[in-house]
């Protein structure tokens, strides 16, 4: 009886810097599930006021910077109430930076589990972009909830949604490119030099003062105004104001040159983060 020839197996790393395991993403998109519960539930564990945190941060924050920038420096808020018109721009900015922060450390905060077991390493930063969606929603009824209020007291208000209001989901998409390539690059970079999970979060905390959160784009000179388009997520910030409150500071070509630099920092980070992701175990 002829005996069956032994069948050889090898298994491979895919040495491309950009190939994408969609099969595999598609494949684990329980363990994405199960990570984005598990963040969401960890975020508010233990907690008093659990997700209301997510009101609560954005409207004290909102409530500072108007009185701050609104009574006391007297920073103009393009006719807009400064309450809808700060919640606005958190509204984008809180999400950048939250995510931005989560996968920035992926690779530290995931070793023991990266060392046990094999998943796409890219299933856990999908997970840290998707549960903080579940904050956004709550802070998109807060916010509906504060200019139903600011309407009530002021009928003739002239902050106003526009139809581009439906392309709302696409800005949210815009800014998980953004703060996925970020946090992508930062991951790998701290995970090689230790020193950049110090200097991220200050940087961060500098990015959100050049970003028109707390002040509209108008208010920046016409000739330097080009050096704050440079910021990707200065445009996008503006764009939340103008589908949500018809703000006029929006810029089509400063959001398409945002739009452009968040696809190349997506390409560079996921092409960094998955060639150290490779053998990132064995040297950590």
């Amino acid at each position: 009886m002829n005996q069956p020839e032994p069948i050889e197996l090898r298994i491979r790393a895919r040495s491309g810097w950009l190939w994408l395991d969609w099969r595999g993403l598609v494949a684990y998109r329980d363990l994405i599930v199960l990570l984005v519960r598990r963040d969401f539930v960890s975020k508010y564990k233990q907690t008093i006021l659990g997700p209301a945190w997510a009101v609560v941060t954005p409207i004290v924050t909102a409530v500072v910077f108007g009185f701050v920038f609104g009574r006391v420096l007297r920073v103009p808020t393009d006719g807009v109430p400064p309450s809808l018109f700060y919640l606005c721009g958190l509204l984008g900015w809180n999400y950048f930076n939250q995510t931005l922060t989560g996968t920035s450390n992926t690779l530290r905060g995931n070793y023991a589990i990266f060392s046990k077991v094999y998943f796409p390493r890219l299933v856990t930063p999908l997970a840290t972009a998707l549960s903080n969606l579940a904050a956004v929603g709550v802070q998109l009824l807060t916010l509906g909830l504060v200019y139903a209020a600011a309407l009530v007291s002021t009928p003739a208000l002239a902050a106003r949604p526009t139809w581009w209001v439906l392309a709302l989901p696409l800005l949210f998409l815009h800014l998980a490119i953004l703060a996925l390539g970020g946090g992508l690059l930062l991951s790998a970079v701290t995970a090689k030099y230790r020193d950049f999970q110090h200097v991220a979060p200050f940087l961060l905390n500098l990015l959100m003062y050049v970003t028109p959160v707390i002040y509209p784009m108008s208010q920046i000179p016409e000739k330097w105004r080009w050096l704050a388009a440079i910021n990707p997520v200065a445009p996008v910030i503006e764009a939340f104001r103008a589908v949500l409150l018809g703000t006029a500071s929006f810029d089509p070509a400063y959001y398409a040159l945002s739009l452009a630099v968040s696809a190349a920092v997506l390409l560079v980070g996921v092409g960094y983060y998955q060639r150290l992701a490779r053998d990132f175990v064995d040297y950590a």
